[in-house]
């Protein structure tokens, strides 16, 4: 879904695991890494989507994580001019999305990038929270910051709960 600016609503994942660490993928065949992000269809709230998006990149689903919050709003970023598709209608000339903050509650023996017909990734690893922002294609980077800090203090708070559950 293109809106009349020319943004397509997409979801954003950022998966943690119980250390605070963040799902990063490999994007397939190619040496760019990033967070399991996709277009909304038609119909489809944004929370739907995330769902459908988590399962067809990872091949997680809701029973194998929680919610801890997502985005307030819309954050918005324009693609590079050389990727915008002019003879494409609607143009498309960058995304809009709502993130998503889950946490893992299985083993990570439940990731499996296979789960679609296309994937996405062909490889994946935890890396620390501040990672992402910093190893990003340049262009996505601000809605990467903006999203992360929106959502940092959840996970910090999720994770204080836990360990006092833990203990």
């Amino acid at each position: 879904m293109i809106d009349r600016e020319g943004f397509r609503a997409n979801v954003g994942i950022i998966l943690s695991n119980c250390e605070g660490d963040v799902f990063w993928g490999k994007r397939i065949g190619q040496t760019s890494w990033q967070f399991p992000q996709g277009g909304i269809d038609r119909g489809e709230t944004p929370l739907e989507a995330m769902y459908r998006e988590l399962q067809e990149e990872t091949g997680l689903l809701s029973k194998h994580v929680e919610v801890i919050g997502c985005t307030q709003s819309w954050l918005y970023y324009h693609l590079p001019k050389h990727m915008i598709r002019h003879r494409s209608k609607p143009t498309c000339i960058g995304q809009k999305q709502r993130w998503f903050l889950l946490r893992l509650i299985c083993s990570d023996n439940s990731v499996n990038l296979q789960a679609s017909k296309m994937p996405e990734f062909d490889g994946w690893r935890w890396v620390n929270y501040s990672h992402p922002v910093q190893a990003v294609v340049y262009f996505k980077r601000h809605v990467y910051e903006r999203a992360m800090a929106e959502l940092e203090p959840l996970l910090l708070k999720d994770m204080a709960i836990n360990k006092r559950a833990r203990s």
